[in-house]
């Protein structure tokens, strides 16, 4: 490198660990006798992939162990990205309400080479990876050398890399994995799938046998990136999770049994704790108040359990084509109707020019026969829409938190999967859980094949119907999730042993933790 170029690493990494410190000042508002309070307390460290998902669910499951505990003291390092803006602003709210947590909210780096998008998951997990450097010395700095105990470092699933700073610190590492515990044993399974076959997936192969699915699994509802340059990045992910001491899995006991007990009975799988179902029901949303008080009250007008909700999440639409579908559907089944379109305004408005107005996406006067009992919305108030007593079922991209929010209020689930991991959760839900009714289990918005109205329509006819039997076990799933967070419930206990495993690794760590904070501080002081 250079003399000149070791000057520049050396400037840059400097500056880098000042702008995380002053970010560090901004955030944390202690008083120096909380300070001292504190620095009694061992600390785990969380470090959540970026994204306000990620970073979330991470807080919620934080403050359940602080709520829980008052021994913990806990720090969230946050990766801040270029394409994740709304990140810090939102630490800082967080850090402005609660002074439980601190929150260290790293600096930009330099991203890797756009050609590497070719395999999203694959740039992502590069991406973090790049931070592990600056994670080691604002630990270093903001827990070592401040005399603090470190319990344990969290990581992401996605941010497996960060496993390498845990084990430098000779402190134990934790994995929090916030999907479910059926496609955890799925990724811990693509390692032996890997040796074994030594390729990637294909749509024709033959159903696959996993340990944590009672059934055989069709290559069909696989995740698309396991079919291209993602599957050695998901590989490699899940076999990095076997290093860990423990595995944090947002989902309940009495939800996947079967998956829970596959992974349970796999020697080579850390202990597994189930902590669910965590769930931001406190968030905010995109609607405005007048949006959001116009659809509350339109649903305090409807009969109970009489309304069908569409909704596809934040990064789900269709195309003009399949809207149409979808409307015609809707008028033919008879029921009352919630759908959150994105730009629905636009669509039922038309532009300027007169184009992509309601002719293009819905039949015509369709919206003048429906006007009495449907609705159709932008963005829309997920938790409070499914809390409210009208709502009958969700027709819905399956992602795990809409999932876990559908079951907490007892409201059956119509699959219709778009992106990412959320084919083998319908597949999970219907297939293994008899909790959803099927419209589709293989649906790619990346290749989308259009879902006549008449599938459509009997998917919605069936979860509407009173007598099927996805509904009582719905309800009685419902039960369950309100039961097992509470004293007593199967997650209650078990984020009691997870505290328990902390806290007796941690007193069997102190003394290899003195010494790396020893020989840590010089480098630190050098650095500074």
């Amino acid at each position: 490198m250079g003399l000149e170029g070791s000057r520049k690493s050396w400037s840059v990494n400097t500056n880098l660990l000042k702008y995380s410190l002053a970010l560090l000042f901004t955030l944390t508002k202690f008083s120096k006798k909380k300070n001292k309070k504190k620095m009694k307390k061992p600390e785990l460290i969380f470090i959540p992939a970026p994204g306000m998902g990620h970073l979330v669910f991470t807080v919620e499951f934080a403050n359940r162990l602080l709520d829980r505990d008052g021994r913990l003291s806990i720090t969230v390092i946050v990766i801040r990205t270029s394409f994740t803006p709304e990140v810090l602003a939102y630490a800082e709210s967080l850090a402005a309400s609660d002074a439980r947590i601190r929150y260290i909210v790293l600096p930009l780096l330099e991203p890797p080479s756009i050609k590497l998008m070719k395999s999203p998951e694959n740039y992502f997990s590069l991406l973090i990876e790049r931070y592990k450097p600056l994670v080691k010395e604002v630990i270093i700095e903001h827990v070592l050398s401040r005399s603090r105990s470190i319990a344990g470092l969290v990581v992401d699933f996605f941010c497996t890399s960060m496993i390498d700073v845990a084990n430098e610190l000779n402190v134990p590492s934790y994995l929090f994995f916030p999907s479910n515990a059926a496609f955890l044993g799925f990724m811990l399974y693509l390692s032996i799938h890997k040796k074994k076959v030594g390729k990637c997936f294909d749509i024709s192969d033959p159903d696959s046998i996993i340990p944590a699915y009672e059934n055989p699994v069709p290559s069909s509802v696989l995740p698309a990136a396991l079919n291209m340059e993602g599957y050695a990045c998901f590989s490699n992910h899940g076999s990095r999770f076997k290093e860990t001491k423990g595995i944090i899995i947002n989902t309940f006991a009495e939800l996947e049994p079967y998956a829970i007990k596959s992974l349970v009975a796999d020697e080579e799988t850390p202990p597994v704790y189930t902590v669910g179902p965590l769930l931001d029901l406190k968030s905010g949303n995109k609607t405005s108040r007048f949006d959001h008080e116009k659809i509350m009250n339109w649903l305090d007008d409807q009969p109970v359990s009489s309304v069908v909700f569409l909704c596809f999440g934040s990064m789900g639409g269709f195309e003009p084509p399949q809207l149409m579908q979808i409307a015609i559907a809707l008028e033919q089944s008879g029921c009352r109707f919630l759908w959150s379109i994105r730009r629905a305004k636009k669509f039922i408005a038309g532009d300027s020019k007169g184009q992509d107005g309601p002719g293009e996406i819905f039949p015509e006067g369709f919206l003048e026969r429906t006007q009495n009992r449907g609705m159709i919305c932008d963005w829309a108030p997920q938790i409070d829409i499914l809390a409210h007593e009208a709502i009958g079922s969700f027709v819905s991209h399956c992602g795990w938190n809409s999932i876990l929010e559908s079951l907490w209020y007892g409201v059956p689930i119509v699959t219709w999967p778009l992106y990412a991991e959320q084919q083998i959760n319908a597949f999970e839900m219907v297939k293994e859980l008899g909790l959803g009714v099927e419209l589709k289990l293989d649906y790619r918005i990346s290749n989308p094949v259009i879902v006549e109205a008449n599938e459509i329509e009997k998917a919605i006819r069936s979860v509407m119907d009173k007598e099927n039997p996805v509904r009582k076990r719905v309800q009685e799933i419902k039960k369950e999730s309100r039961k097992a967070g509470t004293d007593g419930g199967s997650s209650f206990a078990s984020i009691g042993r997870f505290i328990d495993k902390v806290m007796q690794k941690k007193a069997k760590n102190d003394h290899r933790q003195a010494n790396v904070k020893g020989t840590m501080q010089i480098s630190v002081y050098t650095i500074l």
